[in-house]
């Protein structure tokens, strides 16, 4: 059996402790289901049973044997479905693994932005929902960052993670800005997932040679820097006045 890279050395438990260090400043969070959506039908209830089994396998399978020793076909026997269902779902190994940390996040932004009171600033709204959604993890998700940590794959396939905000977020500002209309709508909650990536690159930049040379995730073991909180809060800041003219242009 392959080590796992959680079970190894002091290393792990570095990056074990400079990954909760940089997640601990947190945001007062708000009750996201205060957006209140219709139950799923039955084939939905089941489509998302075999997404989180197929997620729960491929993060088991990389935490125990590591992620370069897992293939599809092992993720799917785990969770007992065909490697054709699995494609149904996830495009690669490295995908159904960030799918442990990632999964739904996109939508839950969109929901805690659109519960907050209307006389909230728009752009507080997303940057405090953005925050909090990227920084309230539980077990299996620091499981999930440790791994993304170790391997430039999954490094990419997390970060790709972020374009998945605009479309639910275009529909919330389109809601909130109203005649200013969708074009502007797509175009800010676009920024917002761009300003995210820059400040997932930042938190994940490789240092040494491989910064050096320009190159973003070019070797292997990478140490979370700085505060993500922060490092979020300062991507989306530029954006500001751009939310502030847009809320503006809906006052009468």
């Amino acid at each position: 059996m392959v080590t796992s890279p959680l079970s190894a050395s002091g290393g792990s438990r570095l990056q074990t402790k400079c990954v909760h260090a940089s997640l601990r400043a947190r945001s007062p969070a708000w009750d996201a289901d205060a957006v209140t959506t219709p139950p799923p039908g039955l084939r939905e209830r089941k489509k998302q049973a075999t997404r989180e089994a197929l997620r729960e396998a491929a993060l088991r399978l990389a935490v125990e044997h590591g992620p370069d020793q897992v293939r599809v076909e092992d993720i799917a026997e785990a969770a007992g479905v065909s490697p054709r269902t699995y494609n149904n779902y996830f495009a690669s190994r490295e995908q159904a693994i960030v799918s442990a940390v990632s999964a739904d996040r996109e939508a839950r932004i969109a929901a805690a932005v659109a519960a907050r009171p209307a006389g909230v600033r728009l752009a507080d709204a997303i940057a405090e929902a953005v925050v909090e959604q990227y920084t309230n993890t539980g077990e299996h998700e620091h499981e999930a960052l440790l791994l993304i940590t170790t391997r430039t794959a999954l490094r990419d396939a997390f970060l790709d993670t972020t374009a998945g905000i605009e479309a639910p977020l275009t529909a919330v500002i389109a809601e909130r800005i109203g005649d200013v209309g969708a074009h502007a709508a797509r175009v800010l909650a676009a920024s917002v997932a761009a300003a995210v990536r820059i400040a997932l690159e930042g938190w994940l930049q490789p240092t040494g040679n491989a910064e050096a040379a320009g190159g973003f995730g070019t070797g292997g073991l990478v140490v979370p820097s700085g505060s993500l909180p922060d490092r979020l809060r300062a991507a989306l800041a530029p954006l500001t006045p751009a939310f502030d003219a847009a809320e503006q242009r809906t006052q009468p």
